[in-house]
């Protein structure tokens, strides 16, 4: 089933791009040749008359897609044995939607690399047509291209662009995704090149099932000489080519149990690291039923890094599980439809509590317009009793009461529905206003974060300095030291300049004490923003307690852990780590006063 929806999107990109005037339709003649394009790459035997004979009954001109489907299906990918090369199906589908879709002229990326933008798409798109690629894939690709390209990611970048895209529709097509790419605004700095490649990498890894590859020495197993091939690991092979080119093919390493001409059965498969031994370095051993595999990588960390990948890959089969980037999005696709539902229960518990709010308004409505009516008909039931002959007025008397102590239950049952009215009202106002305050803190706790971050950067900035003038003044007392050492007659004739030397020893000190005042400074700062981060923390942490006292309409976000300080190469940072221990104790102290104080 997934290997059908992933057909379906190419497919669905074709089937757009030939409906040229956008009215959800295309002719008969276009579906035959779509449809006979699709069979030739798909290895299918093609029956022209079929498309005919399915659409006989209707001859009303163009086809939809929801009426395509059904023939799609039974004559098409119902006969797919997956005997095709799966690159060739999307290079006929992607020609037919780039032509009308893909403007090349302000693009830095070439028709080969939109392509593969193109097929990264269609494995990150939601399955739902109009087919769209949400913001959480979208972070995924780029992060996945920044690291291929060896750049750094830029959170606040993508957090700038994430807040225009929700101003928008919170979502990019295929053709907006290489623009986007194409445009080179995620990779300032890098060539095309760079560029080009890393889109390669992360096709190769998304697409192509390719999670790792490079050159290593393999053993013949005639001649029994070492040889530089190219090896690259699929889930369920390992295949080496004589070049990165893939060019020539060598043979396959099967990690599966299935056997196909041209390949080697690993039935019980056997990996082992050997011994350094014919003057080659960093070995391992990979044994099958029928052949075995001597393998030498180029250091020590490429080989255990191979040997970690190809039993990571045997274990994903022995589980039947599928690949790591795969397993990853069908996660991320549950968690989004996970959310989606959460917001959904959310949203219709709200509609039944405003569907409660406004049945107990209409229940009081008619509690007074019963009230109005009954007090209508005392009145007049007063009037008839004083019309009426003497010796019944103590029966009317009597009646009279009983109505006026119903009137009574009436008015104290209207006063308690409004008085829980009131009540309701009441408690969804302070969840409101508790909802606003808990904002506030998450806020004021974001911007504690930003200004320790800004401290910090200033404060190895400052250490920076320091250093250098460490060093200058290092030089200038080695300076005065050999200047010390001359013969006595050019001690007197040198006097002057090393006074001129002591002087700037001297200002280089008083920089120094300066340069030690301003780290004092930022020192400070530092920890009035760490108190301040505190006393957020703390408010959080006060505000998810109230929080959770109502019923749980409201769950916190917790912030996010923060690293260890770390001390720099030139000694110590703002403070050891005795007076930060000590400070913890105190903070520590201070926190528990508070506690006990509340």
């Amino acid at each position: 089933m997934a290997n059908r929806d992933e057909l379906l999107k190419s497919i669905w990109h074709a089937f757009t791009a030939l409906d040229v005037d956008k009215s959800g339709k295309v002719s008969k003649s276009q579906l035959k040749v779509l449809s006979h394009n699709l069979c030739t790459v798909m290895n299918i035997p093609h029956d022209p008359v079929a498309l005919e004979e399915h659409f006989k009954d209707d001859d009303e001109g163009p086809v939809s897609n929801q009426g395509y489907m059904p023939y799609l299906n039974k004559f098409i990918l119902d006969k797919v044995t997956g005997n095709f090369d799966r690159q060739d199906f999307n290079r006929m589908c992607w020609t037919l939607c780039s032509r009308k879709n893909l403007d090349q002229n302000h693009l830095f990326i070439s028709n080969d690399d939109a392509f593969k933008i193109w097929c990264i798409f269609n494995f990150l798109s939601e399955d739902r047509y109009p087919l769209i690629i949400v913001t959480e894939e979208i972070e995924y690709f780029l992060r996945k291209l920044t690291e291929a390209m060896g750049g750094s990611w830029v959170e606040e970048r993508f957090e700038d662009y994430k807040l225009q895209l929700n101003l928008k529709q919170q979502c990019l097509s295929a053709w907006e995704l290489i623009s986007l790419v194409g445009s080179g605004h995620f990779s300032k700095g890098m060539d095309r090149q760079t560029l080009s490649m890393g889109i390669g990498e992360v096709y190769q890894e998304l697409i192509l099932d390719v999670l790792k590859q490079g050159y290593m020495m393999k053993k013949g197993h005639k001649r029994k000489n070492w040889t530089e091939r190219w090896f690259l690991l699929k889930p369920n092979c390992i295949s080496y080519y004589v070049g990165e080119d893939l060019s020539e093919k060598k043979g396959d390493i099967m990690l599966d149990g299935n056997s196909t001409a041209g390949t080697f059965l690993i039935t019980c498969f056997w990996l082992q690291p050997l011994q350094d031994k014919e003057g080659k370095k960093c070995l391992f051993f990979i044994k099958s039923s029928q052949k075995s595999f001597e393998i030498s990588a180029s250091d020590k960390k490429k080989k255990q890094e191979w040997i970690q990948a190809i039993q990571t890959c045997v274990n994903l089969l022995r589980q039947d599980r599928p690949a790591p980037h795969r397993e990853s999005r069908q996660k991320r696709r549950d968690i989004r439809l996970k959310l989606q539902a959460d917001q959904e229960e959310l949203e219709l518990t709200m509609k039944e509590l405003q569907t409660a709010n406004e049945a107990k308004q209409i229940e009081l409505e008619d509690m007074r317009k019963a009230l109005e009516e009954a007090a209508a008909n005392a009145a007049e039931e007063e009037r008839r009793r004083l019309q009426t002959q003497t010796e019944l007025q103590d029966r009317y008397r009597m009646d009279l009461e009983r109505e006026k102590m119903v009137r009574q239950q009436m008015e104290e049952q209207v006063a308690q529905k409004s008085t829980e009215l009131e009540q309701y009202l009441q408690r969804v106002q302070e969840l409101e206003d508790m909802y606003r305050r808990l904002e506030d803190a998450l806020e004021d706790e974001r911007r504690a974060r930003q200004d320790e971050e800004t401290v910090r950067k200033l404060q190895a900035r400052l250490l920076e300095e320091e250093a250098t003038k460490r060093a200058e003044l290092e030089k200038i007392h080695l300076r005065q030291q050999r200047a010390i050492s001359e013969t006595e007659a050019e001690k007197q004739e040198l006097e002057k300049e090393r006074m001129a030397k002591e002087s700037a020893l001297q200002a280089a000190m008083k920089q120094l004490e300066q340069l030690e005042q301003d780290r004092q400074g930022a020192l400070e700062q530092y920890q009035t923003v760490v108190r301040k981060l505190e006393d957020a923390t703390n408010n959080t942490k006060s505000w998810k307690h109230k929080v959770a006292e109502h019923e749980g309409l409201l769950r916190l976000i917790q912030p996010g852990a923060k690293g260890q300080q770390r001390i720099t190469n030139w000694g110590p940072a703002a403070f050891s780590d005795a007076e930060l221990s000590l400070r913890e104790k105190k903070w520590q102290e201070m926190k528990n006063q508070a506690t006990q104080a509340q």
